[in-house]
């Protein structure tokens, strides 16, 4: 229901700032008498600066106020719930799941005439199955209501509608007022092209602001749930244990060393992978191709970009994995007839996919980086008696290197955070080992078991996943700033 005015609101808003753009423009023209060469500027400025103060500050309260509210509303409800409830394997995170299953089971049942609006506020487990009631309207639940959580759910339906009715009052009112008074300060002095330019600066300035606010707050979100973890395991156990063996009834070996190994040794065989494949592909495509291969064979390469890394995590458990099987695997079925490798998943078998799906990365920012060197080396050094092939390792090599090294460690970022083909490829098993052809896991992998299905995050099986993720950020963001520093020491200036 909250979704049906949320949307008839954006439109209501929109309309009005139509109708305030066609208003104010209309108003400036009538104001020098219709000779539009006596207004400051243009007529469309006029209209651009009535409907930027009639949608901007409206739709930005609503997007405050609808981001708000569901925090405000569950804080609310949950001091209904009895410590009863919440303390029986649950958690506030699990029950509030509940509380918001229910209460939108509750607008379903109202909207298909199951329940009227008296009813679906006053009824009581005791009296009717609240259960059978929302089933029949399409809603699962996994086990009967209790008294508590239907009490609160039909709490948080109220508290939303009100919180959503104030919402339509004040949204549509702030257009109402915003666009009244672009319109009426409109005449011919007012310098409205000057005021829409500050208004789309202040827009851009807060585009950015909130690119850079959201990298902090992912940040500061992982870092707070990490200190909770490490106030329940110890910070030494984390970084110096030799194991990995979460235990949701207690005495877990929760070590990142065994995981990092995994990351690294799996991003070291794709790139071992990548980086030479697309740097060949790189070379070829800027020095030996024509402008016809070119413009057909890099497009084509770069469409592993932009492959869904499932996709590549399908490709790496049915056929790469099956494929190594046959040579490495299962005894007299394997072609070298030792079985050095046990199942389809493997370190290799990620390592391999991977470094697939990582050579459009290093060739593409190859590509651009051998081009960005001046044709005039290369004319130099052929006029000094130099061949092709001696030009390009002696000449544009050496001059395109440090960008070629900030690419590589590019791509190497981009494999450590990689997730789905580590899921499909690598397999599960967290431990320390040299052979390619066993299976072993990744900190993204385990990021993602920890935080499956039904989790308790007062845990320290839970909480480890964020300090994981923090531990990784810190990676990833450290090779990127390795890349950028390389490229900016070493790089050549040309002219």
């Amino acid at each position: 229901m909250a979704l049906g005015w949320t949307g008839y609101l954006i439109v209501a808003v929109l309309v009005l700032t139509t109708l305030a753009f066609v208003a104010a423009r209309a108003r400036a023209s009538a104001t020098v008498g219709g000779d539009v060469r006596l207004l400051h500027s243009l007529p469309n400025y006029y209209g651009y600066n009535a409907a930027m103060f009639t949608a901007v500050p409206a739709l930005g309260v609503m997007v405050i106020w609808l981001l708000a509210q569901p925090m405000m509303i569950e804080n609310s409800v949950f001091k209904l719930i009895p410590d009863r409830v919440v303390g029986e394997g649950s958690s506030r995170a699990l029950v509030m799941s509940d509380v918001r299953r229910v209460a939108e089971g509750l607008d379903i049942a109202v909207e298909r005439g199951a329940l009227t609006e008296e009813e679906a506020d006053t009824i009581r487990t005791d009296e009717q199955d609240v259960r059978s009631i929302l089933g029949g309207v399409g809603v699962a639940l996994g086990s009967n209501v209790e008294p508590e959580v239907l009490q609160a759910a039909q709490q948080y339906r109220s508290k939303s509608e009100i919180g959503t009715f104030w919402m339509v009052l004040v949204v549509g009112a702030m257009a109402l007022v915003g666009g009244a008074a672009a319109i009426f300060v409109t005449n011919g002095d007012f310098r409205a092209r000057n005021t829409v330019e500050r208004g789309a600066l202040g827009l851009l300035m807060l585009a950015a602001s909130l690119a850079i606010l959201t990298t902090i707050g992912i940040v500061l979100s992982m870092l707070f749930e990490s200190i909770n973890f490490f106030r329940l395991h110890p910070w030494t156990d984390f970084f110096f244990g030799g194991s990995w063996a979460p235990n949701f009834r207690g005495d877990s070996d929760l070590s990142i060393l065994p995981l990092l190994w995994g990351t690294l040794y799996i991003s070291f065989i794709a790139l071992l992978v990548a980086v030479p494949i697309g740097l060949f592909a790189a070379i070829y495509l800027s020095e030996y191709a024509g402008p016809k291969v070119r413009s057909a064979a890099k497009p084509l390469l770069e469409i592993l970009a932009g492959i869904p890394t499932i996709v590549y995590g399908l490709f790496a458990l049915l056929t790469v994995g099956p494929a190594l099987v046959s040579v490495f695997g299962r005894g007299d079925d394997g072609l070298l007839g030792v079985e050095w490798m046990s199942g389809a998943t493997a370190v290799l078998t990620a390592g391999l996919v991977m470094g697939i799906m990582l050579i459009p990365f290093v060739s593409s920012l190859s590509d651009d980086i051998i081009n960005a060197v001046p044709q005039a080396m290369r004319d130099g050094s052929f006029g000094l008696g130099a061949t092709h092939s001696e030009t390009i390792r002696q000449v544009v090599l050496p001059a395109a290197l440090p960008g070629i090294v900030g690419a590589v460690l590019l791509a190497a970022s981009r494999a450590i955070g990689e997730t789905m083909i580590v899921v499909l490829g690598a397999g599960a098993i967290a431990k320390f080992s040299l052979n390619p052809l066993e299976a072993m896991t990744t900190i993204t992998t385990r990021i993602v078991s920890q935080l499956t299905g039904d989790t308790d995050f007062a845990s320290p099986e839970t909480l480890v996943a964020f300090a994981l993720g923090l531990t990784l950020f810190v990676l990833t963001l450290g090779l990127n700033v390795l890349a950028l520093y390389i490229v900016r020491k070493y790089r050549e200036q040309y002219e």
